[in-house]
């Protein structure tokens, strides 16, 4: 029996690497917004998993957030700074997965720079709060699935599929090599 991809009329498969692999990164972290921020990955204990907003994406893929230095997540990155960040931008599409080690900074301007109002919520004295950390997250590795042509093309495609009893799925996935 065929798996689905065999039954694609059209290429569902890319593996990104480098500068493109950075550029998907970006634009699939930017689309989500928000991640699950996984701690403890490489130890036999229970992953520790928390819901974090991206401050920042560079084009090569780094991610920035903020995060309190007395926080149970510092902790876990001073012990093991082996991350994995799970990324969900739509229903249908734009999901990601990176792996990547983080460090943790406080140089005042990429604080000022990353700061958004609402973190205040979290950083009580604002801005300037001493317990405010950057988490640097370098990616490694990752996975990606998305469509290609947008939600409307894909939505047509799957019910001119189901409708003439075809694969005509419009997705595009593959490893991300940063």
């Amino acid at each position: 029996m065929d798996s689905i991809n065999q039954q694609q009329p059209e290429k569902n498969h890319q593996n990104l690497h480098g500068s493109q692999a950075g550029l998907k990164i970006k634009e699939l972290a930017e689309k989500a917004d928000t991640c699950f921020f996984c701690t403890k990955i490489t130890t036999d204990q229970p992953l520790k998993v928390r819901p974090m907003s991206v401050r920042k994406v560079d084009e090569d893929g780094t991610l920035y957030f903020l995060s309190a230095s007395d926080s149970h997540k510092n902790a876990d990155i001073q012990a093991d700074p082996n991350v994995h960040l799970l990324f969900q931008g739509s229903e249908h599409s734009d999901f990601l997965s990176v792996f990547g080690t983080a460090t943790i900074g406080r140089d005042p301007e990429q604080i000022k720079e990353l700061w958004n109002p609402i973190a205040k919520t979290w950083f009580t004295e604002g801005v300037d709060d001493p317990r405010i950390t950057v988490l640097r997250i370098t990616p490694t590795e990752g996975y990606y699935w998305d469509n290609k042509h947008g939600n409307t093309v894909a939505f047509a495609k799957i019910l001119v599929g189901s409708i003439i009893g075809q694969t005509l799925d419009d997705s595009i996935e593959g490893k991300l090599s940063v």
